[in-house]
């Protein structure tokens, strides 16, 4: 199957899974949007100008560091509750350690970007180690999605560890077509708290900028912990999901 007849594949599920939905007041994904590098090369007003257009309320949910299968399957778990599609940056050493989440993420619908393959300071080593880095982070998740080792990823999206890189790893990835994301708001996981301590700060945070790219990190107990109780509070306050794909793939989808 080539790539684009896979993500339509992807798609066409993603889209008959919403239609299908067991609950009919599930929060759902309302929309696909397409992103591509040479209208969007870069998103998340964390780090960039621009962002994903998006309107008032709308949200697109990601998670890295992943996959943590102990924690990894109750993030799915609840979006799949909730029939909500959200993108998962993943490490590639955790995608070699776990290549059935990997595909388990695939196959629920979810977009699967990438998120090198250590996680080190990217602007703090040499430009050939971090291509290396990125490429075989890549390659990883490529292998433990499709069984095949490549550094065109199928799903041309990328997100720096600690949101740090220099000009010419993000120049690389631009001419390689490839989206880099940032965030618009994050939930601050990384950071000792409680369950009930990270909703109540996202949930403030959200309210106060009204939509964006969300950061959460699926390894984070803290974070599947809360996952139910934040999508009910999406639900319930009239916030709808968007869910991000490579540019075409829901023409394809709509073709097929």
């Amino acid at each position: 199957m080539s790539v684009g007849a896979a993500l339509a594949a992807l798609i066409g599920t993603a889209s008959a899974d919403a239609a299908d939905c067991p609950r009919k007041d599930a929060l759902g994904t309302s929309r696909l949007l397409s992103v591509d590098a040479k209208s969007t090369p870069r998103v998340g007003l964390k780090s960039f100008t621009q962002t994903l257009p998006l309107a008032d309320h709308e949200v697109v949910l990601t998670f890295d560091d992943g996959p943590h299968p102990p924690t990894t399957s109750k993030v799915l778990a609840a979006l799949a509750q909730e029939c909500v599609r959200a993108t998962f940056f993943l490490i590639g050493l955790h995608a070699s350690e776990h290549p059935d989440m990997v595909k388990r993420i695939a196959r629920e619908g979810h977009s699967i970007g990438h998120h090198t393959w250590s996680h080190p300071f990217m602007a703090r080593i040499p430009f050939d180690k971090a291509k290396n880095e990125i490429d075989r982070g890549i390659a990883a998740n490529e292998t433990a999605l499709h069984g095949t080792s490549t550094t065109t990823p199928s799903t041309p999206f990328f997100r720096f560890p600690y949101f740090e890189a220099t000009q010419a790893q993000l120049d690389l990835l631009q001419s390689r077509g490839i989206v880099v994301f940032g965030a618009d708001l994050w939930a601050s996981d990384w950071n000792e708290m409680t369950p009930d301590q990270e909703l109540k700060l996202i949930t403030e945070r959200l309210a106060a900028a009204g939509k964006g790219i969300i950061l959460f990190h699926d390894p984070k107990a803290r974070t599947a912990a809360i996952m139910p109780a934040f999508l009910r509070y999406l639900r319930q306050n009239g916030y709808r999901v968007v869910h991000v794909v490579p540019a075409g793939a829901a023409k394809n989808a709509d073709a097929h």
